[in-house]
């Protein structure tokens, strides 16, 4: 078999799902033989990450580090985790992990460096768990942008009441609520927005001012594996 790609999903499945369908996407391939093999560790059980990072939760992190070792069990050559909340515990995933771990912010902080230029403030999207981390605001502001978050009752009612609803199923719902808080940091002059929770790119999609970390991550991959 050619080198895989590892990937510990499930966190949600359908983000995962969505990650899968962009590698394939984006890989030039004229038949099945040429795309990209992959190892799939799809455990919904994780428990939820933003809960963990808020003091009230349970840690993920024994969960994902299963994911991981059974992951390198299975010899892939990369790992991707589809799921940007997750990263706050990347440097312990990573130190754990034979098969190096792709990081998706730092992804997507360069695919906003490309799309970017002339932009003075960035607005970003996530859970409130990744908001609170603080890692997506520290990484974007070392690019010389000004980072907006949301409004406290926006994050809230709008981007979890979003996030919770595709995870629910009701995607239609799930756009209306995302899309309102988009416009919410337009408003405040965000000239581009980073999608930095991998379930809202089911509903909002890549371009224009948009970029989407599950995109930008699913592109890394797909060069990593292209380069070697």
């Amino acid at each position: 078999m050619k080198r895989a790609l590892g990937i510990l999903g499930g966190m949600g499945p359908l983000a995962t799902v969505d990650f899968m369908r962009k590698v394939i996407d984006l890989t030039p391939a004229a038949g099945d033989q040429d795309h990209i093999p992959m190892v799939v560790a799809s455990i919904p059980q994780v428990p939820d990450r933003t809960a963990a990072i808020l003091g009230g939760g349970e840690s993920p992190l024994p969960a994902m580090l299963e994911g991981i070792r059974l992951l390198n069990q299975a010899a892939v050559d990369a790992i991707a985790i589809p799921c940007n909340t997750a990263h706050y515990w990347f440097d312990e995933l990573a130190r754990k992990s034979r098969a190096p771990i792709l990081h998706i912010v730092d992804a997507a902080c360069a695919v906003l460096k490309e799309r970017a230029a002339g932009v003075r403030t960035v607005g970003f999207l996530g859970t409130t768990g990744m908001v609170r981390s603080g890692i997506y605001q520290r990484r974007i502001e070392a690019g010389g942008y000004v980072c907006l978050v949301p409004e406290e009752d926006h994050q809230e009612k709008l981007v979890m009441g979003g996030i919770y609803k595709i995870k629910g199923g009701d995607l239609a719902a799930a756009r209306g609520l995302l899309e309102r808080a988009a416009d919410g940091l337009r408003a405040r002059g965000a000239g581009a927005i980073v999608l930095g929770c991998t379930e809202i790119p089911i509903v909002i999609a890549d371009g224009g001012d948009v970029i989407d970390a599950t995109l930008a991550l699913a592109g890394a991959c797909v060069r990593r594996f292209a380069a070697a």
